[in-house]
């Protein structure tokens, strides 16, 4: 697949860009970066003076998103946004004006077989967003103990049969490594059955998977501590997330920020897009915006 043949349509931008640029001239973070697209769109609205730090665990999507931004207010970070007070520091950096963190897979992500990511295509099991980082989906699924697995799989996936699938992987690596997509989407077929309707039956244990490789959660979880160091009052951290787990996670770190008195909910109930937007862009139906904002 060749670079030009990925889309990347930024979710929800004209939304986000309303309810968190309130400084035309300020300091802000994309702490997902991805492909540049929020970014983009949000300089665009900004005055000359302004200036984004964008945050990617992935180099790849770093270069390209500098490629394609191509704005000297955009300095890229390789580091997770749950870095971002050290990392800014370097840069003398101690406030921001606000803080974006889009915590959906990015488009040439899911749609690059050699990433993993995806069910469509044959590639290798790989689902690192840093390809520097050691530890890959294929070393989860052949060397972690079944309770693991069956952990990972009822938590993050929210599988029901989390058991019958870690069982079976855990019988067939005895035999043969599973290192392939291909390879792990037939184990999980074999168990739940073959696709039915929209979405396959192995899509929860990718997820799974992806979040556990990349330890996900616990980097959401500490969104409310990088914003309370970051946020100057009146700065806005926007979340954008793609499923309930995440949403619940920012939801309640939400809550408790606003109950110390020091935050107040832009929205009390998560956004969602409009439907002209998801009749663009399927990827954008289950996102959900939540918007909070330092008194």
């Amino acid at each position: 697949m060749t670079e030009q043949t990925w889309t990347h349509i930024p979710i929800m931008a004209a939304q986000i860009a309303e309810l968190l640029l309130t400084h035309s001239s300020g300091t802000y973070m994309d702490g997902t970066l991805g492909l540049g697209g929020h970014t983009k769109f949000f300089l665009s609205k900004l005055s000359s003076q302004a200036h984004i730090y964008g945050f990617d665990k992935d180099l790849h999507a770093l270069k390209m998103a500098q490629e394609r931004v191509a704005d000297e207010r955009l300095t890229t970070v390789h580091a997770s946004y749950s870095q971002a007070p050290q990392m800014l520091s370097q840069y003398n950096v101690c406030t921001l004006d606000g803080a974006l963190f889009d915590l959906g897979l990015s488009s040439y992500q899911l749609d690059d077989p050699s990433r993993g990511f995806g069910l469509l295509n044959e590639g290798p099991l790989d689902m690192r967003f840093d390809t520097t980082q050691v530890l890959t989906a294929a070393d989860i699924v052949n060397t972690w103990p079944l309770d693991e697995l069956e952990r990972i799989f009822r938590e993050y996936g929210e599988e029901h049969r989390a058991m019958q699938v870690a069982h079976a992987i855990v019988t067939c690596r005895r035999t043969q490594s599973i290192r392939t997509t291909t390879q792990l989407k037939q184990v999980v077929e074999n168990v739940l059955g073959p696709k039915r309707g929209r979405i396959h039956p192995a899509t929860q244990i990718f997820q799974a998977l992806r979040i556990a490789c990349n330890e996900e959660f616990l980097h959401v979880e500490q969104i409310a501590d990088v914003i309370e160091q970051l946020l100057k009052p009146g700065a806005r951290a926007a979340v954008l997330t793609f499923h309930s787990l995440e949403d619940r996670l920012v939801k309640n770190q939400f809550k408790a920020l606003a109950h110390t008195g020091r935050w107040k909910l832009v929205n009390k109930h998560a956004l969602a897009p409009t439907y002209e937007e998801i009749s663009q862009n399927r990827r954008a139906r289950s996102a959900k915006l939540r918007v909070i904002e330092r008194i």
